[in-house]
């Protein structure tokens, strides 16, 4: 039986962050995940793109705005839309992430529900 459902990259360096966000969204989309910005722009390289990147903003090494940068400067993964979570709720936080090309910005501690509306309005 074939997996008809769309398919979301969680990016997040803690694991605790990994296994909620796939709580929420694991009965209604297919979950990969990345603990880092190196892994997640690996896994964007290869096939099948996802559909779209749920992308922590703090992590070690490459930056979650580092790494949405990066997908939107390259032809094959400009398209893929990037939501970002992070604890910051800070308003120029929310800025840089729409000036980088962000669809939307999450805040932690996340809500299950404005998670799922937001992957459901940006994965149509």
């Amino acid at each position: 039986m074939a997996d008809d459902r769309r398919t979301v990259l969680v990016v997040d360096d803690a694991p605790e962050n990994i296994r909620v966000l796939t709580a929420i969204l694991g009965p209604s989309y297919r979950v990969k995940a990345a603990t880092s910005g190196e892994k997640a722009l690996q896994m964007c390289a290869g096939d099948p793109l996802p559909d779209l990147v749920l992308l922590d903003v703090v992590m070690p090494g490459i930056d979650g705005y580092e790494v949405c940068r990066r997908l939107k400067a390259e032809a094959r993964t400009a398209a893929v839309p990037v939501i970002f979570v992070t604890g910051n709720a800070d308003e120029r936080e929310r800025s840089r992430a729409r000036s980088l090309g962000a669809a939307d910005f999450l805040v932690k501690p996340l809500e299950p529900a404005r998670v799922l509306a937001s992957v459901a309005a940006q994965v149509r």
